[in-house]
């Protein structure tokens, strides 16, 4: 029979969880003055990076973000407005359209995306292994798996 794990209150789990809120935050704040400082909002930010990927249908913009696809039609609206984005049908169904980034909301996207030096610098001075490791480990924080392979056993 599986034992339940004991919660864990003691020092070093207090500091872990409040030096990961840290992290967060620090991300959020800086993404939010990178985003601004290219005049957008950091919603417009983040479904400007997504569709930089690839384009996207707007329903599964709102599913990456988790909101409402309402909340993603007025986002894409302002950045249509603004040249960043257009809209085109899908091709594997051209009942659906997709978002995907213009030109310039390409090269937008990568210079909000070489502005952001805090999650790329401390991450920089860590080893492969390291950051494999640190992948790993949150993986198993979120569930995503056990960690595992070299990182886990370097």
């Amino acid at each position: 029979m599986p034992t339940a794990r004991t919660p864990r209150t003691d020092p070093l789990t207090r500091e872990v969880v409040e030096l990961i809120g840290t992290v967060v935050t620090r991300y959020h704040e800086e993404y939010e003055e990178a985003a601004a400082a290219h005049a957008l909002t950091g919603a417009q930010a983040r479904v400007l990076g997504l569709l930089a990927v690839e384009p996207t249908p707007m329903r599964k913009i709102a599913e990456q973000l988790k909101c409402e696809p309402s909340n993603v039609t007025g986002i894409i609206d302002r950045l249509e407005s603004r040249g960043l984005v257009e809209r085109r049908p899908d091709p594997a169904d051209r009942r659906v359209k997709v978002a995907a980034p213009t030109d310039e909301g390409r090269e937008t996207a990568r210079r909000l995306r070489d502005s952001l030096r805090f999650a790329r610098e401390p991450l920089g001075e860590l080893t492969d292994v390291e950051r494999t490791l640190l992948r790993d480990l949150l993986k198993r924080m979120l569930g995503e798996g056990e960690a595992g392979g070299d990182a886990a056993t370097a």
